[in-house]
């Protein structure tokens, strides 16, 4: 009788950066490693950060590896890890007084690139929402240069359960709008909780009436920032004017 093979759970990830960062952290398992022979040049950072446990490394062609990550962005590593330990509980207002609310963000860079900035801008955590918006991917991941496996992420189910429990729990939510008051002259009390809306439509309607707009100044009204971009912006207004960095 055939013995049944067990499922691991978990994800890929690739890329030099987030496999040296999901090291680093240590939340959660290497099961096994992808590369070529010989290895990337920069493959000897992974090597000795590598545990104590025998990890598999598995050696194939970058055409292998390419079709593994769905993408030539891989650098010639990939890696199967334990799904993401997403954060559970609701954040404390008493304890992570700076979030960022990512609302129906779809492109998995824009979620890497503001987790990034998030990180560098002294966030204690990110709240992202399964209706509209893009998940934790490998491709959100290596945008955010790995820096996603050190943060607290959350999983909401919509941007409004998330908005509203936060709102309730304490938080003082900022949305970025084109009508707001501007976002240089904002005090950002804490607790603060950043909303970053979708890429063509901005913040919900649903949820404008929870917080404050704010709004960055430029140049002309028929222009605006790459959503990733104006996050940064903002996350570091909200840094710098609250000393987290």
């Amino acid at each position: 009788m055939k013995k049944k093979t067990k499922k691991v759970a978990g994800q890929l990830i690739f890329g030099i950066h987030p496999i040296v960062e999901c090291l680093k952290a240590k939340r959660r398992k290497i099961i096994s490693l992808y590369t070529t022979k010989p290895h990337p040049k920069a493959f000897k950072d992974i090597e000795r950060l590598l545990p104590k446990y025998k990890v598999p490394i598995q050696y194939v062609s970058r055409d292998v590896l390419h079709k593994m990550a769905e993408s030539t962005d891989h650098q010639g590593v990939i890696a199967w890890v334990r799904d993401f330990p997403l954060r559970k509980k609701l954040f404390d207002p008493s304890k992570q007084k700076f979030l960022v609310l990512l609302d129906g963000i779809q492109d998995p860079r824009n979620v890497g690139a503001i987790i990034r900035s998030a990180y560098c801008a002294g966030a204690d955590g990110v709240v992202l929402c399964k209706k509209g918006g893009s998940p934790l991917s490998a491709v959100a991941v290596k945008a955010s240069a790995g820096l996603a496996e050190h943060m607290e992420i959350a999983l909401f189910p919509s941007p409004h359960a998330a908005a509203q429990q936060l709102k309730d729990a304490g938080y003082n939510l900022y949305m970025a709008v084109f009508d707001g008051q501007s976002a240089a002259e904002c005090d950002f009390d804490q607790p603060v909780c950043l909303v970053i809306g979708n890429e063509a439509v901005g913040v919900s309607k649903s949820i404008l009436k929870l917080g404050t707009g704010v709004t960055i100044p430029q140049r002309s009204a028929d222009i605006s920032y790459n959503a990733s971009v104006a996050a940064g912006i903002l996350l570091f207004l909200v840094g710098t004017k609250n000393k987290r960095i």
